[in-house]
């Protein structure tokens, strides 16, 4: 294969734009990888990727975000920090595909990559928030595994088979977006019970122990 065809592109764009918003370092990492290696003909806007710093530079990265995105709390602190590094790089990625060649598709890629890493990285921060209220650290490792398996597989899908990528990167947008809703009400719901809490309002989902009523005449049955 000496150069991608452009199913292979647009699937490429969209799946760096994407994976950038759940694991960014792993996506620059892989690249590179394959570059170097010479696995895969990368396009010319990503081939600073292959350099050897930035091989050795991500590859630091990623051995430090693979432990601290699976401690309870500091991956939550580390999303949120990543928040303004996450997207705008899916952007700069997602539009390297096609480069200075093909402007306006590197616009439109840019545009998009960029979405698809705000839209990933919403649907990672928010679940990931709603985990880390259980007590119990599995679900959040376990999580944290998922993720980091996706990444490799959606960037070798969209290369190998661009097709059923596609087929399948609408199925996780959509479910993101479902994840986004779901994780992001149960939080809302949470912090307004905790409010309610510290602000010594009755907290409507606690039901007392004993409910005392006002005895009225000939009513034994109060207490």
């Amino acid at each position: 294969m000496d150069t991608l065809d452009t199913p292979q592109l647009l699937a490429l764009a969209a799946a760096v734009g994407w994976a950038s918003g759940v694991r960014l370092y792993l996506v620059v990492l892989l690249t590179g990888l394959v570059g170097y290696f010479g696995w895969v003909p990368l396009p010319h806007g990503l081939q600073l990727l292959a350099h050897p710093v930035v091989i050795a530079a991500s590859g630091f990265m990623v051995f430090v975000e693979f432990f601290a995105d699976k401690i309870p709390g500091l991956d939550s602190l580390w999303d949120m920090v990543h928040t303004v590094i996450r997207i705008p790089a899916g952007a700069a990625l997602a539009a390297s595909v096609f480069g200075t060649d093909h402007a306006v598709m590197a616009l439109v890629a840019g545009l998009l990559g960029g979405g698809f890493a705000a839209t990933a990285h919403a649907a990672k921060a928010t679940t990931r928030a709603a985990i880390n209220t259980s007590p119990e650290p599995f679900s959040n490792v376990g999580a944290s595994l998922v993720e980091d398996g996706m990444v490799p597989a959606g960037l070798w899908l969209a290369v190998a088979h661009p097709l059923v990528f596609g087929v399948l990167f609408v199925a996780v947008l959509a479910l993101s977006v479902w994840l986004i809703r779901k994780s992001w009400r149960f939080l809302r719901s949470l912090f307004s019970r905790v409010a309610r809490i510290f602000s010594g309002r009755p907290d409507p989902g606690v039901v007392p122990a004993f409910q005392f009523k006002k005895n009225t005449p000939g009513d034994s049955s109060n207490v």
